[in-house]
């Protein structure tokens, strides 16, 4: 929501320092649920006894939940404002790991996936929020620090997530195929399997507690209440259309692709180390060195953008990067391929900070539906890997890997040179 009005509590506005931190710790959320999908990948394979393809839920229905709730959590978030908002997603989020945590446990698989749609669901409220709550909290002239300070935090939180899912959940992976295979009988299999499951179990009760404890806190804290700002009278139905703004629909395109990418090369690294033959207790943590490249490349971007490069001609750049080293991970094996494949997440790391901006420009009166809309493309975290995980059972799986992702950095880089440029129809501009 970009156009608001701050209401004061009756002690002001809280302490700039306060309410980054405050807001910092969601962004630290964001980063840590969202990169669990990685190596919960490698848990539910194993734990379910299931394939890839059905192991690639767990991706699915995680995006998918911003699909159906993005329009509905900023209808939300118009009622509750965003302090309140904030609060529900918090909330929504711990409900949705209780019931992934016991499901999983139980090893009932459709209810584990509810409960990661429900806390998709949760973090779609809890982002539609956040994200514009942190630039419009303060100073316009200091967003981009504010901003910077939460990229930082989303970054650590996603290297340390697949760390710590690894050493509470997947510690002995690898003995455990080779217990299953050596055991008696079904009874004997079923045991272990349950023993394994039951890992999952208080990791996720006690992310559940910390993050209600958390929405109390943020309902108790000094944050200052913001909530949208009534449009204009007699304005509600001047100027054109959402469908006048071409560059609009290049852009929900490109982040449908952007995050389509993101998410191949942090949560598909580990499945794709592992059919390189690679020791599966260590592709469990493949998705950190992913995501400690994405950290480096948004500390470079935040130096040279703008300084030395716009944000448009450096998506452009990033996109190229992104197409040679996907050529690079066909063109080799082993720890060098998924090296070319972690080093994507350097090329991705500045793509949704320049995709965003560039696709919402001058749109005007539909500026909070257009930023919907484009969160809504984030479900393409959710079909390309399971286009991966179903085309590779018939073709090479480096073969799929780059016969997808090549052609999606390639319109990325189109959007960086030309897409965002297309002018609003009817305009000379």
């Amino acid at each position: 929501m970009v156009t608001q009005v701050a209401k004061r509590a009756g002690t002001g506005y809280a302490n700039g320092l306060v309410t980054t931190g405050i807001i910092g710790v969601m962004f630290f959320i964001f980063g840590f649920v969202t990169w669990l999908n990685g190596p919960l990948i490698t848990f539910v394979k194993l734990a379910f006894t299931l394939d890839d393809v059905s192991a690639f839920m767990v991706p699915m229905v995680f995006y998918m939940s911003y699909f159906f709730l993005a329009l509905p959590a900023a209808m939300i978030l118009r009622k509750t404002g965003m302090k309140k908002g904030m609060t529900l997603g918090l909330f929504i989020m711990a409900a949705g790991a209780i019931l992934f945590g016991q499901m999983a446990t139980m090893r009932v698989f459709p209810g584990a996936l509810t409960g990661l749609f429900v806390i998709g669901a949760g973090l779609a409220i809890l982002q539609t929020a956040a994200n514009p709550y942190i630039s419009i909290v303060g100073p316009i002239e200091s967003a981009a620090q504010r901003i910077a300070v939460m990229g930082i935090c989303n970054k650590l939180a996603g290297i340390l997530a697949p760390v710590v899912i690894g050493t509470l959940v997947l510690h002995g992976v690898s003995e455990l195929d080779a217990q299953i295979a050596a055991a008696p009988d079904a009874a004997a299999r079923e045991a272990l399997l349950n023993a394994f499951a039951a890992n999952i179990h208080m990791p996720y009760m006690a992310m559940a507690g910390l993050l209600a404890l958390l929405g109390l806190f943020v309902l108790r804290s000094p944050l200052p209440d913001i909530q949208p700002a009534p449009a204009p009278a007699g304005h509600g139905d001047r100027g054109p259309g959402l469908l006048s703004f071409p560059h609009l629909w290049l852009g929900v395109l490109c982040l449908f692709l952007y995050v389509g990418v993101e998410v191949m090369a942090g949560d598909a690294i580990g499945p794709y180390g592992q059919n390189m033959g690679l020791p599966i207790a260590e592709t469990a943590f493949y998705t950190s060195f992913t995501l400690a490249g994405m950290l480096l490349g948004y500390l470079v971007g935040l130096v040279v953008i703008p300084r030395f490069i716009s944000q448009q001609h450096y998506l452009a750049l990033s996109a190229a990067l992104g197409i040679l080293l996907v050529i690079g991970a066909y063109m080799t094996s082993g720890y060098l391929s998924v090296g070319c494949i972690a080093a994507l997440g350097f090329a991705n790391a500045m793509m949704w900070p320049a995709i965003f901006p560039l696709a919402i420009r001058d749109l005007g009166r539909h500026t909070e539906t257009g930023s919907a809309i484009m969160i809504m493309a984030i479900c393409g975290g959710a079909v390309l890997p399971q286009l991966f995980a179903m085309l590779k059972e018939y073709l090479d799986f480096q073969l799929v890997f780059l016969i997808i992702m090549a052609p999606a950095y390639a319109y990325i880089f189109y959007f960086g040179m030309r897409g965002s440029r297309v002018k609003p129809v009817g305009t000379d501009r």
